[in-house]
């Protein structure tokens, strides 16, 4: 039976986080194209990233369940739009990280003023300051990505290769793909990955009609680094309710039609939805830690349409069509700032990203951010 864990936790809120090693944050709904207020540092050429080199730092650790003491960096946001790259030009949010070479690196969701979305690249040696590259590495090339275009990358690396789960919207329809690089810069898509599935929204503000299901509808794959005892991948994915699906090639991907939800909704802060976050993160005993985000209904003080981020402890080898060993009661982070309050869209911590960088806790950098 799954157990749930209550924590008297410092709620923070922020697009940069810090803890021990291990560093989380949020892109919010902050334009600062507005104001003005931050540098932008932005290059035509990118660091150099091949099969030498090096992923995490020389004296990672990996963590325990629960990962805590998460503390907001004072100069939040850490990066904005830029003015000068109409594909930038208006939004910047949900960035997946990784540490590669020493350096942090994002891939992050940015927007134009027609809320077309592309996904661009930026590195930094501190986990603060970070250098964009000038033009995208993912946009929307298909058909079925032209109109919404390509957004929230989630970014894991095997064997040399970058492995980037992505959305693509064609204003209808949401659907995952799926892109793989060996140098963080050229993408190779392979389209959507779970073509069939049919996903069911929970309609919560609606009692008669609560249930809706969403013929072709997929979203949000965090993937695990490593093949399972069973010789395949697992991945969670959906933005409702979880669901796993698994792979033998990181490629093609297999779903079980009619499967019970991987992990169900119990805490009050997450009935609304629940959705992946970062990448789950191997464990020093080896479980897994799953970072998620869940969305309120106007249950236990979270507001109706609230997003908020939690934690929990998975096993993909006892149960790796779950449920999860133990989770948060209380969420991780939920929206306290202005800019976190109002925005494109209204009350919202959403977290995509979680890597150990500086483990000394004096430099880190976390995930997402900006708006």
């Amino acid at each position: 039976m799954e157990m749930s864990f209550s924590r008297n936790l410092r709620i923070l809120s922020s697009l940069l986080l810090i803890s021990t090693g291990f560093v989380q944050g949020q892109f919010n709904n902050f334009n600062a194209t507005a104001n003005g207020t931050l540098p932008v540092y932005s290059s035509d050429t990118v660091p150099i990233v091949n099969s030498n080199s090096t992923e995490n730092e020389a004296n990672y650790t990996a963590p325990y369940f629960p990962l805590l003491g998460f503390k907001e960096y004072v100069n939040n946001p850490i990066m904005a739009p830029n003015p000068r790259n109409n594909w930038e030009s208006a939004y910047l949010y949900n960035p997946s990280a990784i540490v590669i070479d020493n350096m942090v690196w994002l891939l992050y969701r940015a927007q134009n003023v027609t809320k077309t979305s592309s996904i661009g690249l930026a590195w930094s040696t501190d986990g603060y300051n970070f250098t964009r590259y000038s033009k995208p590495v993912i946009t929307g090339t298909e058909p079925y990505e032209l109109k919404g275009g390509v957004e929230d990358p989630r970014v894991i690396r095997v064997n040399g290769t970058f492995y980037t789960t992505y959305t693509r919207y064609d204003g209808t329809t949401a659907r995952l793909c799926l892109a793989t690089s060996t140098d963080l810069v050229n993408w190779t898509k392979y389209g959507p990955i779970l073509p069939n599935v049919t996903d069911v929204v929970y309609n919560y503000l609606d009692p008669l009609n609560s249930f809706v299901p969403r013929e072709g509808w997929s979203k949000s794959g965090a993937i695990l680094n490593e093949r399972q005892p069973d010789g395949t991948y697992h991945m969670h994915f959906g933005d409702s309710f979880l669901y796993k699906a698994n792979s033998t090639d990181l490629i093609h991907w297999n779903f079980t039609r009619n499967q019970p939800v991987w992990a169900p909704k119990l805490n009050v802060w997450e009935q609304g939805l629940m959705e992946s976050a970062a990448p789950p993160v191997k464990t020093r005993d080896g479980k897994w830690l799953k970072i998620y985000n869940g969305v309120g209904t106007d249950l236990g003080g979270f507001k109706t349409g609230q997003y908020s981020t939690g934690q929990m402890l998975i096993d993909p080898v006892a149960f790796p069509d779950g449920p999860p060993l133990a989770r948060l009661e209380t969420p991780l982070l939920q929206p306290t700032e202005v800019e976190e309050l109002q925005g494109q869209v209204d009350n919202v911590i959403f977290s995509e990203g979680l890597v150990q960088f500086k483990g000394d806790g004096s430099c880190t950098l976390g995930l997402e951010m900006l708006s």
